[in-house]
């Protein structure tokens, strides 16, 4: 019914934990003044990084009252689908990395959205041509059956000590008080604005009153705390076998569009099939060597693990921690370019591709893509890939492909418990906002996921796994990730949102903190450069603006400046017990660190 790290280990753990004494979780609030943000806490009993302090704050209370890292990490998410609606949300999917101390072992969970089971390589084109992105983005086209309630669910069942209710009291709080406007909600909303008006219900949520919501007001939202409860009460069943799913169902196939508007809100064809067939994957994580550690991450349907794994192989053969700042960022952009060249040839969901995960992840194969590089030249994209089944040295495999676009957003937390269990999670709803559309009483966004398939081939020439299909999941860059040294005992986890840039996000945490010894908060905050197989090579304004750059551009590098890139989120184990919590200390308006107990 429709309602209205071996390398200085020690060094890197002193040096990190002399940043920060840490910063404590008050109680869930009601508002956000009380709850400051912090980019950088030390402490005892567990530790949550997120971009928002209080949702950080909503997962230090689960940690507080005994649960552990899979049950903050839900709580923490929940809260994001309130004060991060943009980013993230029932509405939408995303992929999940658990550490178990315990076992010493890395599991992970594919919770990406799918396509409909009547989805075909047609599905973004009419008339043999593919539509137009802006035109697919904010519609019922879009959207996929959304994998983010069955993420907590097989999380928490596999894993967790609380039940779903539990673990969403202090988000369903949250909604129902409401939280405190700040600058980044605000510009994000005057983003989406004119589109938000596209669509009634989104307009009377978002924009209260007919306008953006003023820094300070608050923001409350009673449907999203209903609903919260009603999934408390009722369990994911409400979605993918209930009345809340049969909302979603009819929100997609008659997009609720303002007749005035204009806006022709293309239908989708989700059906209460597809909510009934959705699960999630449980599957082994990626795992690369790199330095001595062991580095795990999400296999496909993401890219991330695979992305990341393979660039990290290429740059073993350099030591970057001797290296000049110049030589770093050129090997770094070098390798990034290969392994993105690899990625659109061979990575796409492996119910439907043969994803050649092993290969593209060994060292050999590595070794024959790394001997392209020259210190004293620069790589052309788009670069063709190369044939992990066949690795040949300094030969590519076929045509190049340029780098399909993806949508730069999603959210990312980090979590450790006192027993030692960590959790990497990124999640999405795609691009900022989302499809635009809300389902009418329920206070969350659908996503726009299915737009990260490839509306047409990337170059008719070469086989692009990324096309759409019948229940396939479309390939993701998330790249959830956690470092373990030769014990098998966690080192740091890391992640971040960005669409694409998310592998070249991690990817420089992890050589920032592994190889250049920046502590962990100063790895986050480094200026970034992100290449995806592409002519130009994306700098913020700390690269873009220095002379770094210059130094880079006589060598052929070509660049363009991102004013941001990514905001990632890190938790480190620290000797003694202690954890360090990381975040950022100004993209998307700084993140928030928090221990359970600081040090003082």
């Amino acid at each position: 019914m429709r309602r209205p790290v071996a390398r200085n280990l020690t060094v890197l753990a002193v040096s990190a934990a002399v940043v920060s004494v840490g910063a404590a979780a008050p109680p869930a609030a009601q508002s956000r003044p009380a709850v400051p943000k912090t980019p950088v806490a030390v402490g005892y009993g567990g530790a949550v990084a997120s971009v928002d302090p209080d949702a950080s704050a909503a997962g230090i209370e689960v940690l507080r009252k005994g649960g552990n890292a899979v049950d903050a990490a839900v709580a923490t998410a929940a809260a994001l689908g309130v004060t991060e609606p943009y980013s993230a949300g029932i509405g939408g999917g995303g992929y999940f990395v658990y550490y178990d101390a315990k076992s010493r072992t890395v599991r992970t969970i594919d919770g990406r959205e799918t396509a409909p089971l009547t989805a075909d390589e047609g599905l973004f084109t009419e008339n043999g041509e593919p539509i137009p992105f802006s035109d697919a983005v904010s519609s019922g086209l879009a959207v996929g059956t959304p994998g983010t309630p069955a993420t907590w669910q097989t999380a928490l069942d596999k894993w967790g000590s609380r039940k779903l209710s539990s673990v969403l009291e202090p988000a369903e709080r949250l909604a129902r008080h409401g939280f405190t406007v700040d600058e980044t909600f605000r510009s994000q909303t005057a983003a989406n604005e004119q589109r938000f008006r596209y669509f009634p219900d989104t307009a009377e949520l978002f924009l209260p009153g007919g306008g953006l919501p003023a820094v300070g007001s608050t923001f409350k939202n009673p449907d999203l705390a209903r609903t919260y409860k009603e999934l408390g009460r009722e369990g994911v069943d409400a979605i993918y076998h209930g009345e809340l799913g049969e909302d979603i169902v009819a929100t997609v196939k008659e997009p609720p569009v303002d007749p005035d508007s204009g806006w022709n809100a293309r239908p989708g064809d989700l059906t209460a099939e597809d909510l009934a067939a959705y699960e999630t994957e449980l599957q082994a994580p990626t795992r690369t060597s790199y330095r001595g550690l062991n580095v795990y991450s999400i296999a496909p349907s993401s890219s991330g693990g695979t992305t990341v794994g393979e660039a990290l192989n290429i740059l073993e053969r350099t030591d970057l921690s001797k290296a000049s700042k110049a030589r770093y960022l050129h090997r770094f952009i070098e390798a990034s370019r290969i392994a993105f060249a690899d990625r659109g040839r061979w990575v796409g969901d492996p119910a439907f591709e043969d994803v050649p995960t092993k290969e593209l992840l060994s060292q050999r194969y590595a070794d024959s893509r790394e001997c392209l590089i020259r210190d004293n030249a620069v790589l052309t994209s788009p670069l063709a890939p190369g044939d992990p089944g066949n690795p040949a040295p300094c030969a590519g495999g076929g045509t190049a492909a340029p780098t399909t676009y993806e949508g730069e957003n999603t959210t990312h937390l980090t979590v450790a418990d006192k027993w030692g269990n960590v959790v990497a999670y990124t999640l999405t709803i795609e691009q900022t906002g989302g499809s635009g559309i809300t389902v009418p009483g329920r206070g969350f966004l659908l996503n726009n996921e299915l737009t990260d398939f490839s509306f047409a081939p990337a170059n008719p020439a070469v086989h692009d796994p990324n096309l759409p299909g019948p229940g396939k999941r479309p390939r993701s860059s998330i790249a959830p990730t956690i470092v373990l040294d030769q014990h098998r005992k966690p080192v740091v986890a890391v992640g971040s949102p960005g669409g694409a840039t998310i592998v070249t996000t991690v990817l420089q945490t992890l050589t920032g903190f592994i190889d250049r010894g920046l502590p962990l908060v100063d790895a986050i905050a480094a200026p970034r450069a992100s290449q995806r197989n592409a002519a130009q090579t994306e700098l913020e304004p700390g690269l873009h603006d220095s002379g770094l750059r210059e130094e880079l551009e006589a060598l052929g590098h070509s660049f363009k400046a991102n004013p941001e890139i990514g905001a990632a989120t890190g938790v480190q184990r620290l000797p003694g017990g202690k954890w360090l919590a990381a975040a950022e200390k100004e993209r998307r308006g700084g993140g928030s660190a928090m221990v359970v107990s600081p040090v003082r």
